[in-house]
């Protein structure tokens, strides 16, 4: 299919970021807190966008009269917005923080900036394919993360949150999901997207992927903006 020859032009990339030394210290339980708890922030920040966008692209596909594959991505975007956003409000309870007023740092910005770009200025599927990392990336680290939890057993211990974010993203509701997207992108190519749009499609594709690569640098690094306030 054309969605697994994107993944292809991306494996290499792919093979690095499910061995992140974020995604693997989560697992061994390693990970300070204090990084997982600035991902979690920066993460619902960037869904919120992700979710937007998701209506974006639903609004579009109504509009060419693809009102199925419009209504599926309508209701991805409340997955996103409510599902998924859901674990994240959870953790914040039980962390007791708000993150009302948190500001995205400079890699989510970029990765938001940049899909909502794509979203709202270019055809339809490259827009799907924008967004098609998040949701494939997401399911395979996930899938990774579940063989090296299975393969050390009980020989380690990690926080409860380690353990829901893992299941939620290895997990067969989330993989269903991700094939259902899969096939949505699958379906508008075969309708008719001609040889540039593909090689766009891909181009954004392989971005999204070094974007997803670059969040959880951002997290493991506890990056912030530079201190204006200073004067030299």
């Amino acid at each position: 299919t054309m969605s697994q020859s994107f993944w292809d032009a991306a494996r290499s990339l792919i093979s690095v970021t499910e061995k992140h030394p974020f995604l693997v210290s989560m697992v061994d339980g390693t990970l300070d807190l204090e990084n997982f708890r600035y991902y979690v922030v920066q993460d619902a920040l960037y869904l919120s966008d992700f979710a937007d966008c998701l209506d974006r692209l639903g609004d579009k596909m109504e509009g060419v009269g693809g009102g199925e594959v419009s209504e599926r991505l309508h209701r991805f975007a409340v997955g996103a917005e409510e599902a998924e956003k859901e674990l994240h409000r959870s953790f914040f309870m039980q962390w007791n923080i708000d993150a009302t007023d948190a500001e995205p740092m400079p890699n989510t910005l970029l990765y938001t900036s940049y899909m909502t770009r794509i979203v709202a200025t270019r055809p339809v599927e490259e827009g799907l394919a924008v967004l098609l990392p998040c949701f494939w990336v997401y399911m395979h680290v996930g899938k990774c993360m579940l063989a090296l939890r299975d393969e050390l057993g009980d020989s380690v211990r990690r926080p409860p949150q380690f353990d829901a974010w893992i299941d939620m993203y290895g997990g067969e509701e989330f993989e269903r999901e991700v094939k259902e997207y899969i096939a949505i992108v699958d379906d508008v190519v075969a309708n008719g997207v001609g040889e540039d749009a593909l090689k766009r499609m891909e181009e954004h594709f392989l971005m999204s992927c070094k974007l997803e690569h670059m969040f959880w640098d951002q997290a493991q690094d506890l990056m912030r903006w530079p201190d204006f306030s200073t004067t030299k």
